[in-house]
């Protein structure tokens, strides 16, 4: 099976296909594919789904995948790696959303729009995308940056609306805003301690872990643990920093701290899976 990589921080490519010339294939980068026109089936790790026009797909490094073409497809590929996650386009607060995105990504086939009003939204952005991307013009290449970003956080939005398992658009809406408030403090530890949650939105500690519960089916601790371990994976997995920088920006003590809590969840050092990975 080939393994496709990617030489640009990121990419934009527009095909109209009759037949995937791809058999299964993975990627060392990401991935968006949005259907512009066209019915055919999307084929990612051995599940499939029937795709057509206004579906957006994300696929993520070694996911394997291909695509059946049933009646002619335009399509638009959005193609992008670590570097471009870590460069000065995106602004902090993006580079967060786009992490999200990346340890949430379900690894399923389907659309990743959840949201109706997103549906709306996503298509004119592709459309303008193409547009400057084709045309050349003046101050193309910075609008071309600005709407890959306003993309990739529509993409953010609709898989933070997924997740944990029990949260949907019909969760209600205070356990959304506490569930939005830890992903944008998962940084900063004191933040996110029951104490500070409570105290932010003026419920008593004792009530917010029942209702956390209530709406999650999870605690609010075993959240915050899941969602800092999906963050260290993705570090180990995408990106060659070393312990102490990754417990360091992940609000860990030193990196003991961060090899101890990493120990409990998965029965091995952070360093273990790391070299697992590069041993596949």
């Amino acid at each position: 099976m080939t393994k496709e990589s990617l030489h640009e921080p990121f990419e934009i490519v527009c095909k109209t296909l009759d037949e995937c010339p791809k058999l299964e294939h993975r990627h060392s980068f990401f991935e968006l594919v949005y259907i512009l026109s066209g019915t055919g089936r999307q084929c990612i790790n051995k599940n499939q789904f029937n795709y057509q026009a206004g579906h957006l797909f994300l696929l993520t490094p070694d996911d394997c995948h291909a695509f059946e073409i049933k009646t002619t497809t335009k399509f638009f590929f959005l193609r992008f790696n670590d570097i471009y996650i870590q460069s000065n386009a995106l602004q902090t607060d993006n580079i967060q959303r786009l992490e999200y995105i990346l340890q949430n990504a379900n690894h399923q086939p389907g659309c990743i729009l959840k949201h109706q009003p997103d549906k709306s939204l996503v298509r004119p952005v592709v459309e303008a995308i193409i547009r400057e991307y084709e045309n050349r013009d003046l101050y193309n290449q910075e609008l071309i940056r600005q709407l890959v970003n306003t993309l990739i956080v529509v993409v953010a939005r609709n898989i933070a609306r997924q997740l944990p398992e029990h949260v949907s658009e019909h969760t209600d809406e205070k356990a959304l805003a506490i569930l939005t408030y830890i992903q944008n403090h998962i940084y900063e530890p004191e933040k996110i301690r029951a104490e500070s949650v409570s105290q932010h939105f003026g419920i008593s500690k004792t009530y917010l872990g029942r209702y956390f519960k209530k709406h999650t089916a999870e605690t609010m601790q075993q959240y915050v643990t899941n969602y800092r371990l999906k963050l260290i994976e993705a570090r180990l997995r995408h990106s060659d920093l070393r312990m102490t920088e990754i417990a360091r920006e992940l609000g860990f003590t030193d990196e003991n701290h961060l090899n101890k809590f990493f120990r409990k969840q998965k029965g091995s050092s952070p360093t273990a899976f790391r070299n697992a990975l590069l041993r596949r």
